[in-house]
């Protein structure tokens, strides 16, 4: 089957006892045993759910992989990951991270003696120079957040190959709609759910898709064992949105592509970060590995200045102020006041990440409607 019919078939099937299409909710705690230990493939909604059954497996179709782990959010995910390794174990990272990952990463599992290096993951030499004989992990976003950086995929898959070290790839902004990991390597794929995949801004979660049984097996141990699973209703949900998650993708795509043009053309705009622009640096290799450039635009006006840039995403309409991303609706943000604010500024400053820098969901409205409120706002 192609993508748009398994986003909407892969995992469901008719409920056998009313034939009705959609997944049912199964909002239980627990199921009834014939005898101690032998079930009907359900003991307990901690270690497994229907519901999450039918999402895990659409999301693994999706992926063209064979596995997929649901979470409760995509930090709860990323958690699942880190949770693989041990104190002293090392991680080489990309230095544009979504600011919740650096946190969890240099916040939490730092103390416990784990190591991280962030390096500009763009330079594929950079990722081999940061490896050493500690090395368990290599940890990449692409495009990444919120500067929309592209790594070369492949040829980190490569280098990890060469080094026997692990490769994740958090293809969140992307999608599996318009770019997909495991075929150019990736051991694991990472995906917090609450965005393009869910779609609609009404609920958390978070995925891992793996091929890898013995992967698989261990992060399905670390699921049920810290149990920061997804409740039914939110898998519902998820599924529901990844039924619609082509044409999605498809209007997302088509409306950012053309702000972000429009915004390259105004003498208001000093930079704009879109990997569809033939000005951006990575744009040959967006060309490559992703059949779009997808949603997400970031730009800095002429005028630079954090406080300037604070006033322009609070003057928008239809673009709403708010976190997060890849909702049917637009939003817009200041990452270093808002998603990134846990990360040090220095750190920012480093990565190339502006204080001035102003980040876009671009939705599925009406194209120039957006044009209209971005120009109002800009001002």
């Amino acid at each position: 089957m192609k993508f748009s019919t398994r986003a909407i078939h892969a995992g469901q099937t008719p409920d056998p006892t009313t034939g009705a299409i959609i997944t049912p909710v199964y909002l239980t705690s627990t199921y009834v045993q014939q005898n101690p230990g032998i079930h009907l493939g359900y003991e307990y909604s901690r270690t497994g759910n229907p519901t999450r059954t039918a999402l895990e497996q659409n999301l693994a179709s999706l992926e063209d992989a064979r596995h997929g782990l649901c979470f409760a959010s995509g930090l709860a995910a990323t958690d699942a990951v880190l949770k693989l390794f041990k104190s002293g174990d090392h991680v080489v990272a990309g230095d544009d991270l979504y600011g919740g990952t650096h946190r969890l990463f240099t916040q939490i599992f730092q103390q416990f003696g784990m190591q991280f290096d962030f390096v500009d993951a763009t330079d594929p030499q950079r990722v081999v120079d940061a490896i050493g004989e500690t090395t368990k992990m290599v940890w990449i976003e692409t495009p990444t957040n919120p500067l929309l950086k592209i790594t070369d995929i492949a040829e980190i898959s490569r280098i990890c190959r060469e080094k026997s070290t692990l490769l994740v790839v958090d293809n969140t902004f992307a999608t599996p709609c318009l770019q997909q990991p495991m075929s150019m390597g990736a051991d694991i794929v990472l995906h917090s759910t609450t965005k393009y995949l869910g779609g609609h801004s009404d609920v958390v979660g978070g995925a891992l898709i793996t091929s890898d049984d013995d992967l698989r097996d261990r992060l399905a141990f670390i699921q049920n064992a810290a149990g920061a699973i997804p409740g039914p209703l939110d898998c519902f949900l998820t599924l529901r949105g990844t039924k619609t998650l082509d044409v999605r993708m498809e209007r997302h795509c088509k409306n950012a592509e053309q702000i972000a043009q429009w915004l390259q053309d105004d003498p208001r705009i000093s930079t704009v970060y879109y990997p569809g622009l033939e000005s951006h640096p990575g744009y040959e290799i967006a060309c490559r590995q992703m059949s779009a450039p997808g949603g997400m635009v970031s730009f800095v006006l002429v005028d630079e200045s954090e406080s300037h840039a604070r006033e322009m995403v609070s003057r928008t309409k239809i673009f709403k102020l708010a976190e997060s991303l890849g909702g049917v609706e637009s939003l817009i943000e200041h990452p270093i006041s808002m998603t990134h604010g846990a990360v040090p500024a220095e750190v920012r400053h480093k990565a190339g990440l502006s204080d001035a820098l102003i980040r876009l969901s671009v939705g599925i409205e009406d194209l120039e409607d957006l044009k209209e409120d971005l120009d109002a706002a800009i001002g």
